[in-house]
């Protein structure tokens, strides 16, 4: 099925697109361009208030997933990264790293890079969609990809015609030529996360 995701502003890795859109078919992008080209066809439609741009990636992956601690919202402990207070379990590590990984795509990241060498923790990802970059280590690290990183860097790689249809849209005020710098620092909250085609998250 195509689905024309349409925001307010599009940029593409290299381009900035007034009233942009990305037509998605299936896993991969299928058109890039203006909204108002792109609608009208049999593509069901988003409508996206902020930028769309491309997913981006989380240099620190492994020491968020197998160093940091995700409590779970039962334990009344926030949804920052912890240090472990004590020796986890590998089964408790699965359940930190897939609320690791769900808080992940809230930040708008589609890859993550690091070794993982849990099996639990692998399994977590596989299992979740998220772009997995063996090499590199960055160490700790923040959630937000955005939070040490300009946008520019931050980026898993650009949207094109026939690429993957991975993305994130953001928050973003209406002005007639968007400064990507504006991103910069994680001051924008993350409206959706799409990986695939598929919305993985949207912010409620």
């Amino acid at each position: 099925m195509l689905t024309l995701h349409r925001a307010r502003h599009l940029f593409t890795g290299t381009d900035l697109v007034a009233d942009g859109a990305v037509l998605v078919d299936g896993a991969h992008v299928a058109a890039i361009g203006p909204g108002a080209e792109l609608a009208g066809g049999p593509a069901r439609v988003r409508e996206w208030p902020g930028v769309l741009v491309p997913g981006l990636l989380n240099r620190h992956g492994a020491w968020l997933l197998e160093t940091a601690y995700h409590p779970d919202p039962r334990e009344e402990a926030g949804d920052r990264p912890l240090l472990p207070e004590r020796e986890l379990t590998d089964e408790q590590w699965g359940g930190s790293a897939r609320r690791g990984l769900q808080r992940l795509l809230g930040h708008g990241a589609t890859a993550l890079a690091g070794p993982l060498a849990r099996p639990s923790v692998r399994t977590a990802l596989a299992r979740s969609g998220l772009r997995h970059l063996p090499g590199g280590e960055a160490g700790p690290g923040p959630l937000d990809p955005l939070a040490a990183t300009p946008l520019a860097q931050a980026l898993h790689r650009p949207l094109t015609v026939g690429g993957a249809a991975d993305f994130a849209v953001f928050a973003a005020e209406a002005v007639e030529e968007l400064d990507v710098e504006e991103l910069d620092g994680g001051g924008a909250a993350c409206l959706a996360t799409v990986l695939d085609g598929r919305l993985l998250y949207r912010r409620r």
